[in-house]
Formats: structure tokens, C-alpha cells, sequence
């Protein structure tokens, strides 16, 4: 079942359950903020808002055409997780499986931020897996380059109790020191953490006290790995001061020296499937 939703500020969200599983996705950046099976998988902060022209805080933000601010002249991590898409397709083939495709084309506002012709597209595939992919396609007569992640937000029993498999021995920038660095064995946490990974070719798992989730990239090498800790966390907008111990970021990205050059008519899609194990 699909239901076309709004908050009580008119805010629209649709909301997807099937035999299997649900989701709740805003037409505000295509932005899945809640997906479970049985629990939840997206963390979601409490003091989130859903006002349009505010991103999310939380679920799935989409960073397009830019990851952070690797084009110094867009907003950071880009605009369309602040964006109106439109829902262009809806498909209920089977009782267990539920897909969404929704769009977003250049128009008068992005032009003032990034003067391209696009088409961007996000196929959500929901089932007992998700599913999501990620189409950008050079609408324009010139080349076009961009970086781009799914923004996810993982919700976690507590941020000592997880490790993050699947990055041993890969390169990676420390964000937090401009330094490259070589990972060593799985990852954990005790402070602040902010690397972007390259080279990355393999399937990821976050493993938790009760938990694994199996996460599966296509169209990118680069990958990155956030949580604010403790001080960060307390300067942070619409973030409880305790909340990064809630969640960790896996983003499926095209970050830094993964970027792509779009030509004209060309389309790059960037893909991630997650599996609760």
C-alpha cells in the first residue's frame, strides 16, 4: 500500500507498507527517513524538523551534485536533499516488494547554484531488502562533474558496542587531520571520526550486539565513515547532545578523487542495497 501523507505544516511524505516491510520517504530530496522489517533500520533525530527548505536530520540525505564541499561554490553536500522531487512511478508487482521512482530536473532555482541541465532520478526498491539507486543523467550540451553519497544514518545499540568490517587495509583520508592514512583491522570507536575510504570493492557489514547489516555498493569506490562524538555532537542543529551514540554514518559515495564526468547524454547510477543478516 502507497499513502500520499502531509504533517500538519503541509510538509508531504508518502508512506509505503507491504507484506515485508515499510518506509516513510519525503518528497522534500527523496529523502527515506524511516525503513524497518521488524526495527527500524534509518536512525532519526528526535528534534528533526520537516519544514521545506530544511534538510532532515537523519534517514537517508541525498548529497548531490557535490559530498561535503568538494564544489565550494554549492551549499554544503549540494541541494537536492533540500529540493522537491516528483513521484513519477509506482510499482506493486508483488506483495512483498514495493518500488518508488521519483525525479528531479534543473530548473530556474538550480540553475542559479549550478548552471547544468540534469536529470535525477532515485529508484527505491522496498522489500526485505532496500534498495536504492541513484541516476544522474547530462541533460546539457557541456561536461559536467559531480561527487555525491547517500547520506545514511544508521540507527545502533550504542556507538561502543559496533564495528565496521569490510575497510581492513583500505586507503583513506582522515578528514579531521588532512592526513591519508591505511586502515588497520575493522573499525571501532572512542572519539570523533570523520574518513572518507578509497578503493573500496568489497561489501561492507556493520556489526552490532544483536544485529549485522550487510551493505552493497555499485558505481563507486570511495566510501565514507562519520560519527561527531561527544563535542561536535553538542554544536550540531536539530542533534540531542547525546545522540551520536545512537548512530554511525556508512555513506555510498562518489567523494573526492572518485568524482564523475558526466558528458552530454551520458548517465552514471550509483547503487546500495542493505541487508539485515
Amino acid at each position: 500500500m502507497i499513502t500520499h501523507k502531509k504533517k500538519a505544516n503541509g510538509f508531504e511524505y508518502i508512506h509505503v507498507k507491504n507484506s515485508v516491510a515499510e518506509a516513510k520517504i519525503a518528497l522534500q530530496g527523496a529523502h527515506i527517513f524511516s525503513y524497518k522489517t521488524q526495527e527500524d533500520l534509518l536512525w532519526l533525530s528526535e528534534t528533526s524538523v520537516f519544514e521545506q527548505g530544511t534538510a532532515i536530520r537523519g534517514g537517508i540525505p541525498l548529497c548531490w551534485p557535490a559530498f561535503g564541499m568538494n564544489n565550494p561554490q554549492l551549499p554544503q553536500h549540494g541541494f537536492a536533499r533540500t529540493l522537491h522531487f516528483t513521484l513519477i512511478n509506482t510499482e506493486e508487482t508483488q506483495d512483498d516488494t514495493t518500488t518508488l521512482t521519483l525525479r528531479l530536473c534543473d530548473n530556474a532555482q538550480t540553475h542559479q547554484l549550478w548552471d547544468y541541465s540534469f536529470e535525477l532520478t532515485l529508484r527505491i526498491t522496498i522489500a526485505k531488502t532496500l534498495t536504492l539507486e541513484l541516476t544522474t543523467t547530462n541533460t546539457d550540451t557541456k561536461d559536467f562533474t559531480i561527487t555525491q553519497a547517500f547520506h545514511t544514518y544508521f540507527a545502533i545499540s550504542d556507538i561502543q558496542n559496533i564495528h565496521i568490517k569490510g575497510l581492513e587495509n583500505k586507503p583513506y583520508l582522515d578528514a579531521l587531520t588532512q592526513k591519508q592514512k591505511m586502515q588497520k583491522g575493522t573499525i571501532s570507536f572512542a572519539q570523533e571520526f570523520d574518513a572518507v575510504y578509497q578503493n573500496v570493492d568489497t561489501t561492507i557489514e556493520l556489526i552490532d550486539t544483536d544485529k549485522t547489516t550487510a551493505i552493497q555498493t555499485q558505481g563507486s569506490h570511495s566510501c565514507v565513515v562519520w560519527n561527531p562524538w561527544i563535542d561536535k555532537c553538542a554544536r550540531m542543529s536539530a542533534m540531542q547532545s547525546d545522540a551520536y551514540r545512537k548512530f554511525v554514518c556508512i555513506e555510498s559515495a562518489n567523494a573526492y578523487d572518485d568524482f564523475k564526468i558526466l558528458r552530454p547524454k551520458e548517465s552514471h547510477t550509483l547503487t546500495v542495497t542493505f541487508t539485515t543478516l
